[in-house]
């Protein structure tokens, strides 16, 4: 069985947004699917109501019943660094703590999706003896990669793809998210996919996380990767 991690070269490239439509795609393939956010910040007060926006999409869109307690390691208010909103509320994260949800989700689940947060190198703990990167080394799971399309994306997207290569972690593919089809956005996907040939998906720049959601990349080779990938596995 097959369970990834979905990462970013950066905060706000659309984490959730291509976690929550992965879920979906691959669950209308009848797979059992859940995503897993480890470290989730920034508490949203709407109308008398609080939640965390992760997990809530992870809820409102998914085609399969979702247990709440297996979405999320831990959830802090400030909308913040791990580390820094772990310390406002005198918590600690404890990385084999994560490690073991995911762990325990592999064994009843045919694919788990890990959200990460932030970027590769956003620290879990004060010191920075833990980063995230970190956490997805022990876990020896694979990534996809998601990235803006926008200037500087490129600089960014290698960056993060060396630091995976060197730590010999295995990425599927890259999701090029908020395309508007500009010539320069063009030549950006162009240029990175000829530094690394690997299967990708691009997402147009939507109005909303219900367009995106529903965006078909079933015909990608991104997709595929992980359909096949599923396939050659079970």
């Amino acid at each position: 069985m097959q369970h990834f991690w979905v990462v970013g070269t950066d905060t706000d490239v659309g984490k959730t947004v291509i976690t929550t439509l992965l879920m979906r795609q691959l669950q209308q393939h009848d797979l059992q699917v859940t995503p897993y956010k480890p470290v989730q910040t920034g508490e949203v007060h709407e109308n008398g109501h609080c939640y965390y926006y992760d997990t809530a999409m992870y809820e409102k869109y998914s085609l399969q019943r979702l247990e709440p307690e297996n979405l999320n390691g831990y959830s802090f208010k400030e909308a913040a660094s791990p580390h820094f909103a772990a310390q406002l509320e005198g918590q600690q994260i404890n990385v084999e703590h994560l490690l073991q949800q995911i762990q325990k989700l592999q064994q009843s689940n045919e694919v788990v999706i890990c959200e990460g947060a932030g970027g590769l190198f956003v620290p879990l703990d004060t010191f920075g003896e833990n980063t995230l990167l970190d956490v997805i080394v022990q876990s020896k799971l694979p990534v996809v990669l998601v990235t803006r399309t926008t200037l500087g994306t490129i600089n960014h997207t290698l960056l993060t793809l060396e630091a995976l290569h060197t730590r010999n972690v295995e990425v599927l593919g890259l999701v090029f998210n908020g395309d508007t089809g500009s010539k320069m956005e063009q030549d950006n996907v162009k240029t990175i996919l000829q530094h690394h040939d690997l299967p990708y998906a691009t997402i147009p720049k939507l109005q909303d996380i219900s367009q995106a959601v529903d965006y078909s990349i079933s015909r990608t080779s991104l997709f595929e990767r992980l359909v096949n990938y599923e396939t050659s596995i079970n």
